[in-house]
């Protein structure tokens, strides 16, 4: 097993770990974000109906190709799926890290949500 295959391997088990206690429903819904090389995604879900609510990510076109960081692609990332779910009538959010360290991108993104509105 390689070192990148360990580490997702431990990721995966974290992820799995933490989605054991964590779920969203339709009063309170989790914001979930995944978060790859290049790119940040994040989703608002409904898993009592297995429904995404709102969604944004780096790949869209409004956000791709910006000049900045990642960190501060992260940021107008969790600007944006706030708004968008502000806009489906979604108040508060459980965070799902998704087995990530809460540092960099992720709490970039997290920040930027919670001062766009989501209570989390």
């Amino acid at each position: 097993m390689t070192l990148e295959a360990g580490r997702a391997a431990a990721r995966q088990k974290r992820h799995d770990r933490i989605r054991l206690t964590l779920a969203g429903s339709g009063g309170r819904p989790r914001l979930a974000v995944f978060r790859s090389i290049n790119h940040i995604y994040a989703q608002v879900i409904d898993d009592a109906s297995g429904r995404t609510l709102a969604a944004a990510s780096t790949v869209e076109k409004d956000l791709r190709g910006k000049p900045g960081t990642k960190t501060d692609e992260a940021r107008a990332v969790g600007r944006l799926v706030a708004e968008r779910a502000k806009s489906a009538g979604i108040e508060r959010v459980v965070f799902d890290r998704a087995g990530f360290r809460y540092h960099g991108r992720i709490k970039s993104l997290a920040e930027a949500a919670r001062e766009a509105g989501l209570d989390f």
